[in-house]
């Protein structure tokens, strides 16, 4: 069994809800956030309704016309993270605006170059969690997953999970009689994802994070292309 113990994982809680209610999808998570803790990964969840986060996609919104600003400081602890875990119901079809809002201010910082001049969140995982009494977990674990990738984290095998139930007003995951924590499916997707999401961070760790030859900004702006031929249009 591969030793976990000096991974981390971040998770966060894009629930509407404060943190005085109680979280259906925090519920969710707490599966995952137990499995990766059984193995020893340094495991943090955050509330994000709880912090003072407004919108934008510059790194410190306070230089933009916003008194406060509290995603700075949890932006360090997105970076001390091998793993980060993107929670959230589904509400008209959709995640919900903090969810839209974390992935904006994660694209902040997008711009940034690790060390080796790579793109910065390279060589970290990603995954997302789902709930809802809506249709729509896949449509909202391709829009989350897409954005996690195209910002430079890598993503898993079954890098989803979620559970919804009947349409419409009714039982969420956590109430008593919904089903939702005994269903096999969920119980299922929500351990492939946690373990993928520790095998894949081993691997990345283990390895020094993705190769850099073929994807330094430095490097292209400076002239090289790496094999890329620029063929004439025929």
């Amino acid at each position: 069994m591969p030793d976990f113990s000096d991974l981390r994982a971040l998770f966060l809680n894009c629930t509407l809800k404060p943190g005085t209610e109680p979280s259906n999808t925090q519920a969710l998570m707490d599966n995952a956030i137990a499995i990766m803790d059984a193995q020893g990964v340094q495991v943090e969840s955050v509330r994000v309704a709880d912090l003072d986060v407004p919108p934008g996609v510059q790194p410190d919104m306070t230089e933009h016309g916003f008194a406060t600003d509290e995603w700075p400081a949890l932006q360090e602890r997105v970076f001390a993270a091998d793993i980060l875990v993107l929670g959230t119901p589904i509400w008209l079809g959709e995640k919900t605006s903090i969810a839209t809002r974390v992935i904006e201010r994660l694209y902040g910082y997008s711009g940034q170059l690790n060390e080796a001049g790579q793109w910065i969140y390279y060589g970290r995982v990603g995954g997302v969690m789902v709930t809802g009494n809506e249709d729509g977990i896949k449509h909202v674990a391709m829009n989350v997953l897409y954005s996690l990738q195209h910002l430079g984290y890598v993503i898993p095998p079954q890098a989803d999970c979620g559970w919804i139930g009947e349409a419409g007003p009714g039982p969420s995951y956590a109430d008593p009689g919904s089903g939702g924590r005994e269903n096999e499916f969920t119980q299922r997707n929500t351990t492939f994802m946690a373990w993928n999401l520790m095998h894949l961070a081993r691997m990345l760790k283990d390895a020094g994070g993705i190769p850099a030859y073929g994807n330094q900004r430095a490097e292209w702006d400076a002239g090289a292309r790496f094999d890329h031929p620029n063929p004439e249009y025929r």
